[in-house]
Formats: C-alpha cells, sequence, structure tokens
C-alpha cells in the first residue's frame, strides 16, 4: 500500500418511503441537544449531508448539515442500524420505518464507533467522503454528493490506530469525544485549518470550513 489512503469509499442507500423522515426527526431532537450553541432551532432546513463507509457494510454513516432559521449551519452526524446497538440505550434517538430495509435505530453517531473510526480514518488518512450510489434494479446508480470533504492527513489505512470505548462532552457548540484519541467535531463549521482536520463544502459554501479535528498525532 501506498503511502497515503487512495481508497475512493462507497455508500449505497435504497428508494424507500422513510417514517419519520431524516428531517422531521431532526427538527424534533435536535433543538433539545446542548450542543447547539443558542442558535435559533425553531425552523431547520437541510443544506446537504456527506457520508462515510462501514467496511463492514452494517452501518449507514450520514452527517446532515443543517440551515437555522438565524443563517447558522449545524453539523449533526447520525447512524444508521438494522438491529439495535448494545448497551447504547443512551444515545439512541429514534426508531425508523424504512419500506425497504425495514425498522432502523437511529443514533446520535458521536457515540458509536463505527461512526468515529470512519471520522478518524478519513481525517488521518487524507480521505474524503463516500460516493453515494442509489440501489436500483438496474444496479448501482452514482448520485451526485451534496457536501464534500476532506481529511489533512497521510497516514496510510494500516496505520490507523483502534479506538476504545468513547467518552463524549460537549462545550457550547464543540463536541469533545475521547476514544484513546481525541476528537472535536465543530457542530457549527467556522474557518480554520490547522493540525490534522476534516474540512468541507457544500452548496452556497464554496470555501472550505472546518468541521472536526484529531488533537495530537496518534
Amino acid at each position: 500500500m501506498g503511502p497515503t489512503c487512495q481508497t475512493h469509499w462507497m455508500a449505497v442507500h435504497h428508494p424507500a418511503t422513510i417514517v419519520p423522515s431524516k428531517l422531521e426527526l431532526l427538527q424534533a431532537w435536535v433543538p433539545h441537544q446542548p450542543w447547539t450553541g443558542g442558535v435559533d432551532t425553531s425552523a431547520l432546513t437541510r443544506l446537504g449531508s456527506y457520508r462515510f463507509d462501514d467496511p463492514d457494510g452494517e452501518v449507514g454513516i450520514e452527517t446532515h448539515l443543517l440551515g437555522t432559521r438565524d443563517g447558522q449551519v449545524l453539523q449533526v452526524p447520525l447512524t444508521y442500524r438494522g438491529t439495535p446497538r448494545e448497551c447504547a440505550e443512551h444515545s439512541l434517538i429514534t426508531t425508523m420505518t424504512h419500506t425497504t430495509l425495514g425498522d432502523r435505530w437511529i443514533y446520535d453517531a458521536c457515540h458509536d464507533p463505527v461512526y468515529l473510526t470512519a471520522l478518524m480514518r478519513t481525517i488521518l488518512t487524507g480521505g474524503r467522503e463516500a460516493d453515494l450510489f442509489m440501489a436500483t434494479d438496474a444496479g448501482l446508480v452514482q448520485e451526485v454528493n451534496t457536501a464534500h470533504v476532506h481529511g489533512s492527513g497521510s497516514l496510510p489505512v494500516v496505520d490507523v490506530p483502534e479506538l476504545s470505548t468513547p467518552v463524549v462532552s460537549h462545550d457550547q457548540s464543540t463536541t469533545h469525544i475521547d476514544a484513546g484519541i481525541a476528537l472535536t467535531l465543530l457542530r457549527i463549521p467556522a474557518a480554520g485549518t490547522a493540525g490534522l482536520t476534516l474540512t468541507g463544502t457544500w452548496p452556497s459554501q464554496e470555501t472550505p470550513l472546518l468541521l472536526a479535528t484529531v488533537d495530537g498525532s496518534p
């Protein structure tokens, strides 16, 4: 394997009716969270989203970028699972009925080791978001990603360390995650690129903003 990660990850989703919809569950859940930083969450709209890939193909990983009534942007990562995650009731947001995949359990991804591993891997290896495909009767059809992210690191995948059980805390609009390695998630993306970072763009945001960091060298 070369010195950096050249793998192009992919995420597959299926045409379906979803109850509640992703936006509905976010509108119900986000205003009650401690990391909103005082922004006006009385009306939330979807600006875009980006996905990471679960190499085992079991967990959907999607980060939503939401517009608020007062013109701010909130970053909200979720994981979608086909069965409940053991001992994770504290991070369960809701269950969802998916007409193709059946019942889905929706989690706050900051507590989910699959998301945290994907986030860390993307940052440390200089990776990007997964390519998005729709599953159809004729096969997989690639779709246009609505947000693009990029990690600043250059480690080969084989050097990405294992994570421990995450401990999550919040400071205003910043979420801190200690999982053996310290990760920081900016709930309100901001300017700045120093260190090991994940930056991103989306419609109406052409200049990359800081989304997350790995704090210190693993």
